[in-house]
């Protein structure tokens, strides 16, 4: 089968489209037909060699979070898949792995996925799969926000930030996001009560919130500032200067910075397949490549300016 593999740290011309054996489902095991996956910032950080702790400095290593697919077979002791049934998940962020979800074909435990909802395609599906879960996680579990609550997003155009615009909307929130202008009717469109250019706006003249979703990871201390008496501030984006300011936040008791590495297992995958089938959520989806043009992904990643989520496919002709 094809996978696309990290030959040596660096730039996306790293990555290769490689001929390897297709994997087969241990006991607690599904064997996914991958369809469609997505770029995400750790699959960048991993391939250029900022989490070497993680995933070592033996080659090749695979890429690719998320997946989107049809199950292909399954291991003993594996109960509620079918081959044929569609779903979606995530391989396990925190440990190495020589093929991930850009494959033709990837295994992962049965708790790492869940059925996709019925009206997504495997392009949406993949978009949706970290960055729903990471917008979930952030506002129902980090953050815990309340219905009537002043919400700002910061990178709002993003795949999480446009997740996070829709499910502080669904939940009640008046959310304010923080993009470039030229996005703001989709924004508003997603829910957003107000749409503010980050170019020309300034944290010290914007606020005050009860709760800050930040994916910029900048500045952080700035923001903080901006929430009220009681207010609560989670990032998902973990640069160095990220990680300071939350370390330095720490003596603010209620309104420290919170941070937390998305790590979707079912319950999660299924809460955020409800969110889709409820009408609270949908996908955004910037771009679309093949599998072989997935450098130029990562490359457009890298240039910024994303709305929504690049997404991978792998052609059906080939599985």
């Amino acid at each position: 089968m094809k996978a696309v593999q990290v030959m040596s740290y660096g730039a996306a011309d790293v990555l290769r489209v490689n001929d390897v054996d297709r994997p087969a489902p241990r006991a607690g095991e599904v064997l996914v037909a991958v369809e469609a996956s997505s770029v995400n910032g750790h699959d960048v950080i991993v391939r250029a060699g900022e989490l070497k702790m993680v995933s070592g400095r033996r080659f090749p290593i695979g890429t690719g979070l998320d997946f989107a697919g049809t199950v292909a077979a399954t291991g003993a002791d594996v109960a509620g898949y079918r081959v044929g049934d569609r779903v979606w998940g995530m391989v396990h962020p925190r440990q190495r792995h020589s093929v991930a979800g850009a494959a033709e074909y990837v295994v992962v435990s049965a708790d790492r996925i869940a059925h996709a909802p019925a009206d997504l395609s495997s392009v949406e599906a993949a978009a949706l799969v970290v960055a729903g879960s990471t917008a979930l996680i952030a506002l129902r579990d980090s953050v815990r926000i309340k219905a009537g609550e002043r919400v700002l997003v910061r990178g709002a155009a993003g795949g999480v930030g446009t997740a996070a615009v829709q499910l502080a909307h669904a939940m009640g929130g008046h959310v304010t996001a923080l993009a470039r202008d030229r996005h703001a009717e989709l924004l508003t469109d997603l829910g957003a009560d107000e749409v503010l250019d980050y170019r020309s706006t300034t944290s010290d003249r914007i606020g005050p919130f009860d709760v800050i979703v930040d994916t910029v990871g900048t500045e952080l201390h700035c923001y903080r500032r901006r929430l009220t008496k009681g207010g609560r501030m989670v990032t998902v984006a973990l640069s160095p200067s990220a990680l300071a300011a939350i370390a330095v936040s720490s003596v603010h008791s209620s309104r420290r910075i919170r941070t937390f590495s998305a790590n979707p297992e079912t319950p999660v995958l299924r809460d955020v397949a409800g969110q889709v089938d409820s009408g609270a959520l949908r996908p955004v989806v910037d771009s679309v490549y093949p599998l072989a043009d997935i450098a130029a992904a990562h490359q457009a990643f890298e240039r910024g300016g994303v709305v929504g989520k690049h997404v991978v496919t792998v052609p059906r002709s080939s599985l």
